[in-house]
């Protein structure tokens, strides 16, 4: 017997929470399990992590009646709840006025409160049925693992944008100053090399502008201009960028003849090349080699880029990703940030890891097109 609803299937709805989410996930369970003779009612408790508070879900077979809000009440203040056995560990409970039998599967134990599935029986479950049971008990639990990682991520996704938004309306004031004191001289001045340079200035500004509006904009999936792109065209227009400084450290990227297409937001994505590229040319050693490959795969394409540096510590895997947090000196810390976020909004995901012969990994996995093709270099 197996679970209706796959871990891989979690984890690609947590991708999109504004449809899907830990109560509907834990609703589904619920009524999956109400689904199997005998088991009349199932209860699941479970903590939302975003909403910062214990919460359940109920669901009944098709042939039972709901119990009465006394008989609710009852199971909701625990009073049966003796002892609490451990996590996925089966157990009978016995419920003062239910002629049922009960048991308990607990899922975990958080914010000093437990978590569990409560299951009610016309009669004993079979050994196969408990086991369902606790299966399904281990599918939540792994899945309340990753929505917290997710609301973590979340948090300071939604950090980052505060602060981008902040120093945006700031900058965005000083460089229409700037903008309106450029176009002044150009107009008081007398000279095509004075006007030349005044135009230089108000046109940088205008490009500063628009790259400010790229960043504040960056990441929001509402937003995402997607086209079919090529993968290898894309990482080569971030290399040829480098190119000035892996001929100063004497580096070398080595990427594959194979590419597939992709449907992407060409800037946004290219943003996060450009940005994982340049951390790997940052901390490789002279006269090394960068690798970027990838595995395309039927639905999906897993791109790695590995330098030979001094790897990641575990504070560092930790804390990469985390708003304002930078191993290089004078680095903002809002790069990867920005890259993971990119990565989200476009359904795939973004992980960092040190490599056991030295060097730093840094992993992005993305969607393809079902009907892509890899194609050769020509």
């Amino acid at each position: 017997m197996t679970i209706g609803f796959s871990l891989q299937q979690a984890e690609n709805d947590l991708n999109d929470l504004n449809s899907f989410n830990i109560q509907s996930f834990c609703q589904l369970q619920s009524e999956q399990l109400t689904s199997q003779y005998p088991i009349l009612f199932a209860r699941i408790v479970y903590h939302d992590c975003l909403l910062k508070a214990h919460q359940e879900v109920i669901s009944y077979a098709q042939t039972q009646t709901p119990f009465s809000q006394k008989k609710l009440a009852y199971l909701r203040s625990e009073q049966w709840l003796t002892e609490y056995p451990p996590a996925f560990q089966f157990q009978e409970f016995k419920l003062n006025d239910f002629s049922e039998i009960s048991y308990i599967c607990p899922i975990g134990y958080r914010n000093q409160k437990p978590e569990y599935i409560q299951i009610i029986a016309e009669q004993a479950l079979s050994q196969d049925l408990q086991k369902y049971v606790q299966q399904s008990a281990m599918l939540l639990g792994k899945y309340a693992s990753i929505y917290l990682v997710y609301g973590r991520q979340k948090i300071e996704i939604e950090l980052l944008e505060q602060v981008l938004h902040k120093v945006g309306h700031q900058l965005r004031n000083s460089l229409a100053m700037i903008g309106l004191y450029a176009h002044n001289l150009y107009l008081g001045l007398t000279g095509n090399r004075w006007q030349e340079q005044a135009t230089i200035i108000r046109d940088s500004i205008q490009d500063l502008d628009s790259n400010l509006t790229e960043l504040l904009d960056c990441g929001q999936a509402a937003k995402l201009r997607k086209t079919s792109q090529d993968l290898r065209s894309l990482i080569l227009e971030s290399i040829k960028a480098l190119q000035p400084l892996l001929n100063q450290k004497q580096l070398k990227i080595s990427i594959p003849d194979t590419s597939t297409n992709l449907v992407i937001d060409r800037l946004q994505m290219k943003q996060v090349f450009d940005n994982l590229l340049s951390n790997a040319v940052y901390f490789s050693p002279n006269s090394t080699t960068i690798t970027c490959n990838w595995q395309i795969f039927q639905e999906e394409v897993l791109i790695k880029i590995v330098d030979q540096g001094t790897g990641l510590s575990q504070e560092d895997i930790k804390k990469i990703f985390t708003p304002f947090y930078s191993r290089r000196p004078g680095g903002t810390g809002l790069g990867l940030t920005i890259a993971r976020k990119i990565v989200l909004d476009h359904h795939g995901n973004l992980w960092a890891q040190s490599v056991s012969q030295g060097g730093a990994q840094f992993c992005v996995i993305l969607p393809r097109p079902k009907m892509s093709r890899s194609v050769k270099d020509g």
